[in-house]
């Protein structure tokens, strides 16, 4: 089974590979080179998930999360590695501070990673997206250390920093690799162009790119903080390729949660909501990645990340500031077997909802309020997800989402997208083509369904 080849891509002067990837609309390449139930109580602003104590000043200070991404391994025919190279790379903030921190992470290295420094930046306004604003650099410490190893299988957070960072403004993390470093914790969908440039260019206004990458390496997380910001939320958008932005623009940020994000800054309510993204294409409730042996997909498949299950706890809980969680998951469970997934994986609408069941408990367990997405229609689909039984278990699930009272509000994507012609495909307008994405009116319309109040 193929996808459409979208902006997933890296390009080096020398020879490259694309592979064509699947089930949740996904192109990589592999480089040669370097009704409700009551709500859950809410967490107290300063609980220990996010409030820290400043070292220098001793203040209590509230972190929020403005941006993240999810991290996964790199499959084995993935090659992409980095010697004395800087990886610069930009991500869109949801909410505003005065002071920021970086959380980069080795969870799938196999041995050490040397960081040997580190820059953020905002972005210039005009000229090369590499650009940033020479006024706003400030570079990274970790334990007040430029230079850092990570252990593998471990996150880093860098110390906080001061600089002003307005909410929706793009942000540029810098970081140098001095040694042979594989590209081993990734994001391998950003719909972001980022970029690679030859040794410690970390501090430089303009880089010399000598390649371009629309992945994310190593960096999975920037909070904002400042002494006043105790009422600040965030929200966790927790789904697979549809909330991760396949369909979507490359370089738009027209992810659906992007636009949401735009919608809780246009309500000017008395305190930010940050939106963090943890949507990975190709992602399952019950399953990792398990391409059948020989299939195309072995060479892609490990992209699409733990199950929801299993990363739960680094994925949402963890999330500094998180009150608030969106899931929008299922369609992969449904699709996938028989196609990159072995038969013996297709699961049932009761298995998937006990899976919700999970996610709703351990949300509420930690104080979390948890609102259920309802899965998107897909007849007709070119990535082979639909049949009658799959479409049988999707309306399964979503009828006991909006009626079952477990989650503790509804949001019903699938009627804001589909054709009332015919409720079983994707409305015209917001089809990305391939009758299982939506594009980006699409997912505007998907933010749109959101009700605000919710979040608030």
């Amino acid at each position: 089974m193929t996808a459409p080849t979208t902006g997933l891509r890296m390009r080096r002067t020398g020879r490259h590979l694309v592979a064509v990837l699947t089930g949740a609309l996904l192109l990589v390449m592999a480089p040669t080179t370097s009704s409700a139930r009551p709500a859950a109580a809410r967490p107290t602003a300063g609980t220990p998930h996010h409030t820290v104590v400043d070292r220098t000043t001793g203040d209590r200070e509230a972190w929020t999360g403005t941006w993240a991404t999810t991290p996964t391994a790199a499959p084995a025919s993935d090659a992409t590695a980095f010697e004395d190279e800087t990886v610069r790379q930009t991500v869109r903030t949801s909410i505003g501070g005065d002071r920021i921190r970086i959380r980069l992470s080795n969870e799938f290295g196999a041995g050490p990673l040397v960081i040997g420094e580190a820059h953020v930046a905002r972005r210039a306004g005009s000229g090369p997206a590499s650009r940033i604003d020479p006024r706003t650099d400030r570079p990274l410490t970790f334990g007040g250390r430029a230079s850092v190893t990570i252990p593998a299988g471990a996150p880093l957070l860098s110390d906080p920093v001061s600089l002003r960072v307005p909410a929706g403004s793009d942000l540029v993390v810098s970081i140098h690799l001095p040694e042979h470093t594989p590209g081993s914790t990734l994001h391998a969908f950003a719909f972001q162009h980022n970029f690679v440039a030859s040794g410690n260019v970390t501090a430089r206004t303009d880089i010399a790119p000598t390649a371009t990458v629309d992945r994310w390496y190593f960096l999975t997380g920037v909070s904002v903080g400042t002494a006043r910001r105790e009422g600040s939320s965030a929200v966790v958008a927790f789904g697979d390729s549809i909330t991760d932005g396949s369909g979507t623009d490359v370089d738009a940020d027209h992810r659906w949660p992007d636009f949401l994000a735009g919608r809780l800054r246009a309500a000017r309510g008395p305190y930010g909501v940050g939106v963090l993204n943890q949507g990975i294409s190709g992602n399952r409730l019950l399953h990792d990645p398990n391409p059948p042996a020989g299939s195309d997909a072995v060479n892609y498949a490990v992209y699409f990340g733990q199950s929801a299950l299993r990363r739960f706890d680094r994925d949402v809980a963890s999330q500094p500031g998180a009150e608030h969680l969106i899931v929008l998951l299922g369609v992969n469970d449904l699709g996938h077997p028989g196609t990159v997934a072995p038969e013996s994986e297709r699961v049932t609408a009761a298995e998937l909802i006990d899976a919700h069941r999970q996610i709703i408990a351990r949300a509420h367990d930690r104080g979390l309020k948890v609102y259920g997405g309802t899965i998107l229609p897909f007849k007709n689909d070119t990535l082979g997800f639909y049949s009658p039984g799959n479409e049988a278990a999707r309306q399964a699930v979503n009828r006991w989402i909006r009626t079952g009272g477990e989650y503790d509000g509804v949001i019903d994507f699938d009627k804001a997208l589909r054709d009332p012609a015919d409720p079983e495909i994707l409305l015209a307008r917001y089809d990305s083509g391939d009758h299982l994405h939506p594009n980006d009116a699409g997912a505007e319309a998907m933010a749109g369904a959101v009700p605000l109040h919710l979040l608030r």
